[in-house]
């Protein structure tokens, strides 16, 4: 059965004071998940403002994935499926 579905994100990005913060918010349209994500730039380092960006937005994706994939496992299980015992994430069988 074939589906379709679209989900937002949207990408805030703050810098303050050698510290850039990043605030990745998806919207799946029933459900919203938020991950956070910091660089903080050395003292001795050339202040690259990009360099800050990608390192909190990849941080932010990062927190964001670990959550979404926390979800799915939880409604695998929900669903009254097991989940694998290998220490690997939850993955639907082929």
């Amino acid at each position: 059965m074939p589906h379709t579905s679209e989900w937002k994100c949207r990408l805030h990005l703050f810098e303050d004071d050698g510290t850039t913060k990043a605030r990745m918010v998806l919207d799946t349209g029933t459900t919203e998940l938020t991950g956070h994500g910091t660089a903080h730039c050395s003292p001795g380092d050339a202040d690259v403002p990009e360099i800050g960006d990608e390192l909190a937005a990849g941080r932010a994706l990062d927190d964001l994935a670990r959550q979404l994939l926390r979800a799915a496992e939880r409604d695998i299980e929900g669903a009254g499926a097991a989940l694998p015992d290998t220490g690997e994430n939850a993955a639907w069988s082929l």
